[in-house]
């Protein structure tokens, strides 16, 4: 039987897997000048129901601009832009409806979703503990508390973290953090693989470029891999590395078939617990006589706990006896302030490892 309402036969459509249908539908009502905020509405559910992200995030910011104190224009919003992974701007706009409508569950579900896709478990379940038991709440909650649980920071984030800082990055860690990590390393490499040259190299964790910015002139090949796409832009604009990519290095090194006689990690280890599977996958990358050369903030006593700033820190014992058991000699390991916080050197390791023969 037909639906003589057209934003009711809008949703059927939609529910019935036509979003498209009902895309174009609702387009031509807009045009007419036959539609409002529900009409628009509708439009943005089923643009990100047929992926079209771009277009459902264009349709929401029409509809809040037009209606910028209406809860759910800023709902829908804030979900294009979760679904664009937006997520400092989703979870601000997702915030401003909650302060007009507070009792919206659907904006809190997304504001916790916003959280989890953020890494940021403990700000996700402070959320979804106050909203009904259903099923996909259900799912967050186990999906964040296994999070809670992990021996490594979430990759979501991290890649939050560091798009955040992408475009003040380098002053912000040489002029505010004091940043050395990439010439501690440098001077490192200068002990342990004095006059090699012409090397293929790996940098994980790149960032910005700095680390590979400071061992370019010992290239013949640089690679770069960072979680982080805005980082990974502003070392692409340094123009010095052969290949960049977005990836996890703990899945990078596993799956990697590239043989490197260096590989380097800046200050990256911190945002890692456990370590096994990175030195396990760095010898599996390593050629014959190739070295790891890494920054660790360090710990005393054994093993590795996370810090109050959420980076992790590693014991030398732990370093050790992790190197030793993936098959790989420590070649050199000094103390070293990799970076300051709070105007006080931090505590750190350089760390170099070898593939021995």
């Amino acid at each position: 039987m037909p639906i003589d309402d057209p934003l009711e036969a809008a949703e059927a459509l939609i529910a019935s897997g036509r979003a498209g249908e009902a895309a174009r539908v609702l387009r031509d009502r807009l045009a007419a000048g036959r539609g409002g905020l529900l009409a628009r509405l509708a439009l943005v559910k089923a643009l990100l129901a047929e992926s079209d992200v771009e277009g459902a995030l264009a349709e929401a910011r029409e509809a809040a601009s037009l209606n910028p104190n209406i809860a759910p224009a800023l709902v829908a919003l804030g979900e294009a832009l979760l679904a664009a992974e937006a997520l400092p701007a989703a979870i601000a706009e997702l915030q401003r409806a909650l302060r007009l409508d507070p009792g919206d569950d659907h904006a809190r579900a997304l504001v916790a979703s916003a959280w989890l896709k953020a890494g940021e478990a403990d700000k996700a379940l402070e959320i979804l503990r106050t909203l009904e038991p259903a099923p996909e709440v259900l799912q967050m909650i186990a999906a964040a508390e296994t999070m809670q649980a992990a021996p490594r920071s979430d990759p979501g984030y991290v890649r939050h973290l560091f798009d955040q800082f992408a475009g003040d990055y380098d002053t912000r860690m040489i002029g505010h953090l004091h940043y050395a990590a990439p010439q501690i390393l440098c001077e490192l490499a200068a002990l342990v693989m004095a006059g090699r040259d012409g090397l293929s190299i790996f940098d994980l964790g790149c960032g910005t470029g700095l680390a590979g910015a400071a061992f370019k002139p010992l290239a013949a090949r640089l690679d770069g891999i960072d979680l982080s796409p805005a980082m990974i832009e502003k070392a692409r604009a340094r123009r010095i590395y052969d290949s960049l990519a977005v990836a996890d290095l703990e899945t990078a090194l596993a799956a990697g078939d590239a043989k490197y006689d260096l590989i380097l990690a800046a200050d990256t280890l911190v945002y890692l617990g456990d370590l096994a599977a990175v030195f396990s996958g760095a010898a599996r990358c390593l050629g014959i006589d190739g070295y790891f050369l890494f920054t660790a903030e360090s710990k005393e006593g054994t093993g590795f706990e996370l810090g109050a700033k959420r980076r992790w820190r590693h014991s030398e014992a732990y370093l050790r006896e992790t190197a030793a058991a993936a098959g790989l000699a420590v070649a050199g390991m000094v103390a070293a302030a990799p970076r300051h916080e709070a105007n006080q050197p931090v505590e750190g390791l350089a760390v170099a490892l070898t593939r021995p023969d």
